[in-house]
């Protein structure tokens, strides 16, 4: 194919496999939505087997020298002083207003080496942090490659191509390896909310690390995966997506548009103890009343949606995709828009029609009935939901 952008340092193994030539783009790169015409398949291998996915396009940050924990610390919501060499820990990190601006993963590499992964890019962020401080900030987004191989089987297919027990190896902590000589890093990390490593390598041995995780796993049911598959594991594990579900504060156009991590459900994140880091202040007086806004789970009710299709002698469509588009949520019975779904997909696994939405605090609790808005033979109906608890699939497998 043509393209003006790039291939990822994987492309000439995943170019052959797209049937449908069914590129995106992702931070300057070309990726694939699906290998096959449909991603079903895709899908179920992170289920019920394993899913290779090229997610080298994350923008990656080396951070080096004697105050690196210094400068995470001040820059994200996490303790990074408290992490220990072997660890990641997931964070956001906020304008000076405590407003989200990004979110992504730190891993401690070694005590004067991280490695933060972010959706947008981070450096001139990181460089205004970081004066005054003793470090060095390299962006490593092309000369690292990086994969992620999700799934029941991933373990088994890793361990295999890499010759080591990753039995031990925690939810959330790292390791070094080599698979096919080429030294690799393996994190316990990854965006499907299922058991799953990401590996992180030079890339110009990309291609290498490929055909070996391929033919470790060819017993295993192992399936390269693209992002239509992705994104509906990702709704099911309750995962954030930046631009789809909040708006960064860097691109917010208005202040309505932006969230912070308390409203975001990730009051989990940040680290109150910590005697400083940017949007402290803000978020240590917000913390004092209960916010406005949470965000949730919220599953469309069958029986209701498969009315609205019946009143017009319709079966019900479902969408073939996971959707990323403002829906508007109501009280039931009611006008009153009490808030939004931001993304949606049927689950194929757990036979729901699952969204994540903003909804003003107090009806959010689980388990609350409100009503969606549904567009069917071109008119707007409401469906009967239910708010959940996130995430909605959270298997054992994932952190044991």
């Amino acid at each position: 194919m043509t393209s003006a952008l790039p291939g990822t340092p994987f492309h000439a193994r995943t170019a052959p496999l797209v049937e449908g030539q069914t590129w995106r783009r992702w931070a300057g790169y070309v990726v694939a939505s699906s290998y096959e015409l449909h991603h079903d398949r895709e899908y179920h291998a992170i289920r019920s087997s394993a899913a290779l996915f090229d997610v080298s396009p994350l923008y990656k940050y080396h951070v080096r020298g004697r105050d690196a924990v210094r400068l995470l610390d001040r820059v994200v919501t996490r303790d990074i002083s408290r992490a220990a060499a072997g660890q990641v820990l997931y964070t956001p990190w906020c304008d000076g207003q405590g407003k989200v601006l990004d979110d992504g993963t730190v891993a401690i590499l070694s005590p004067e080496l991280i490695r933060m992964t972010s959706a947008d890019p981070g450096y001139r962020w990181l460089a205004a942090n970081a004066r005054g401080l003793s470090v060095e900030i390299e962006d490593a987004s092309d000369s690292v490659a990086a994969l992620a191989l999700q799934g029941p089987n991933a373990r088994t297919i890793l361990e295999q191509a890499a010759g080591v027990a990753l039995g031990t190896l925690r939810f959330f902590r790292l390791t070094t390896a080599l698979v096919r000589g080429v030294p690799v890093t393996v994190t316990r990390t990854g965006y499907t909310g299922d058991l799953g490593y990401e590996i992180w390598m030079d890339a110009a041995h990309a291609l290498s690390v490929w055909d070996a995780l391929i033919a470790a796993g060819s017993d295993y049911g192992i399936t390269p995966a693209g992002m239509l598959a992705l994104d509906v594991a990702r709704i099911e594990a309750g995962l954030l997506l930046l631009d789809v579900d909040y708006v960064s504060a860097r691109k917010a156009l208005i202040e309505s548009q932006k969230s912070s991590p308390l409203e975001l459900g990730l009051e989990w994140a940040v680290s109150f103890e910590k005697p400083a880091f940017v949007g402290r202040q803000t978020l240590v007086a917000e913390r004092e009343h209960p916010a406005e806004w949470k965000f949730v789970g919220v599953e469309v009710d069958w029986e209701s949606l498969e009315s609205l299709y019946q009143d017009v002698g319709l079966a019900p469509r479902l969408p073939t995709t996971a959707w990323r588009t403002s829906v508007p949520l109501y009280e039931r019975g009611t006008e009153q828009q009490v808030g939004y779904a931001t993304s949606g997909c049927w689950s194929p696994l757990l036979k729901r029609y699952l969204t994540l939405a903003h909804l003003e605090a107090p009806y959010a609790e689980p388990g609350r009935t409100l009503e969606m808005e549904i567009t069917v033979e071109h008119r707007r109906q409401r469906a009967v939901s239910r708010v959940s608890a996130l995430p909605f699939f959270n298997p054992e497998r994932k952190r044991a």
